[in-house]
């Protein structure tokens, strides 16, 4: 079967990170302009949000990727299987349920066949930003973080070029699309309608002043006033987020924080505060600001009151990997891994640490975690490119090659990708899964018609196929 080309999607070595380096780059290196993220507890919380949203317009969550974009305008999008949510947006939200009520219209636009009604897409300049979208994953897997900011910061750029935008009409068809689906959801519209409320202002800026959000989204108090009146009459409007929701909210919030301003962090998050959100935005603002051991310190304290916390436990690796201490950070990885075994960025983090052990014994292991996670991911680049790594190490050539083909396959490198393939094919025992899946590779890279004669004349394909 033909490999699957991935859709706007980022896989990341280490927790939550921006860019891939080539060695074990900093967890979040926030550049100016637009990054890429991934990180499993804040996609994990952001479904919470938006999972049953989802559900209330007919998507099923699972197939529906979240998108977290690193960059301090206020943003979000929803296209046929992905979500995309700004950072930006995340710290402006108040709550969860303001967050839910973006959320919300943006699934609405989606439910009225805005983003990919025939012909409409074009129109609304929709197929560039995509375009530019998905060559900015691109770029970010191919650990050229500079060109992702260029690409995906230029993203809503082009999208204005070609005319993207929704209009008045279709954002008040959204807002009430939004406030049906909320109501399905027995969620409350009331942070629907707050959060366009506190940016009532931006209808008066000029476009370039203005958050990239209500350029592409024109907001007008009258617009503001009939969501209001809808939402109201609503039966879960006076329905408060629960205890548990909003101290997630603001567990991911000061996770970003802690990531992205570690210097603000510190102020904001001063000692004196002593709740949990507030000393996991410490714990990382330590860690971002170079001081290991006082983040180190700051992570054991936290794990003293939630020992069985997956993510306190990556961050205590992640933290010890970086800073030289691979075999320490082997234990804590595990520990994740044991308390969240369905999580792939898990795996990939203890995978990257035993290859990184150089013991035979170790390496075989990593290779066993990667190929895990590589059945719940597929198309993981990151997998990929640290299982070739792996079968380097252990004189692997073939498999080095094959692995080294898929990851160039998932980040779109097409020419790349046969050249590894064909490779691997050499080195590979012919009519082995590994080298039908090498095979399967080239044919749907492109190949030349010289390629094509090759594997017509050993049989892999018929003769006369590629005219």
């Amino acid at each position: 079967m033909a490999p699957r080309r991935p859709l706007a999607r980022i896989v990341v070595a280490a927790g939550l990170v921006a860019t891939l380096a080539t060695q074990g780059a900093p967890a979040f290196a926030q550049s100016q302009g637009v990054s890429l993220i991934r990180d499993t507890e804040i996609e994990a919380i952001i479904h919470q949000d938006a999972d049953p949203i989802l559900r209330a317009g007919g998507f099923e969550p699972k197939t529906v990727k979240i998108l977290l974009i690193g960059s301090k305008d206020l943003n979000a999008s929803a296209g046929p299987g992905v979500v995309t949510v700004n950072t930006g947006l995340i710290l402006e939200s108040k709550n969860p349920n303001e967050l839910q009520g973006v959320l919300a219209h943006e699934v609405g636009h989606l439910v009225a066949g805005h983003s990919f009604r025939s012909g409409e897409m074009n129109k609304a300049g929709m197929t560039p930003f995509l375009l530019t979208m998905g060559l900015g994953v691109i770029a970010a897997l191919a650990g050229s973080g500079e060109a992702a900011a260029g690409l995906v910061g230029s993203a809503g750029y082009f999208g204005t070029l070609g005319a993207m935008g929704y209009s008045r009409e279709q954002e008040s068809r959204a807002d009430q699309a939004g406030a049906r689906l909320l109501e399905q959801s027995q969620l409350s519209g009331k942070g629907l309608a707050d959060f366009f409320d506190n940016f009532r202002y931006q209808e008066v800026f000029a476009e370039a002043r203005r958050y990239a959000y209500f350029r592409t989204h024109p907001l007008s108090s009258d617009r503001i006033d009939a969501l209001r009146a809808r939402v109201e009459r609503q039966a879960y409007y006076d329905q408060k987020d629960t205890p548990e929701a909003l101290d997630q909210h603001a567990i991911m919030r000061a996770k970003l924080d802690g990531f992205i301003n570690p210097q603000a962090a510190m102020m904001k998050y001063d000692e004196k505060d002593k709740s949990y959100p507030a000393r996991y935005a410490r714990a990382i603002a330590y860690y971002q600001l170079k001081d290991s051991d006082r983040a180190l310190k700051a992570i054991d304290a936290l794990l003293v009151d939630q020992p069985d916390n997956p993510y306190l436990w990556e961050l205590k690796g992640q933290v010890l990997f970086e800073f030289g201490r691979a075999s320490e950070a082997e234990a804590p990885q595990r520990r994740s891994v044991a308390l969240m075994p369905q999580a792939p960025l898990l795996r990939i983090n203890l995978g990257q640490t035993l290859i990184a052990l150089d013991s035979p014994a170790k390496i075989d292991e990593g290779v066993a975690e990667l190929k895990k996670a590589l059945t719940q991911e597929d198309d993981n680049a990151v997998a990929w490119r640290m299982l070739a790594e792996a079968y380097d190490k252990r004189g692997q050539g073939g498999m080095a090659r094959l692995a080294t083909a898929e990851y160039n396959f998932a980040v779109g490198q097409t020419r790349e990708a046969l050249v590894f393939a064909m490779r691997a094919r050499e080195l590979l025992d012919k009519g082995t899964p590994e080298w039908r899946r090498a095979t399967d590779i080239v044919l749907v890279s492109k190949p030349s018609k010289d390629d094509l004669k090759d594997l017509a004349r050993e049989g892999s394909i018929a003769k006369g196929s590629f005219h």
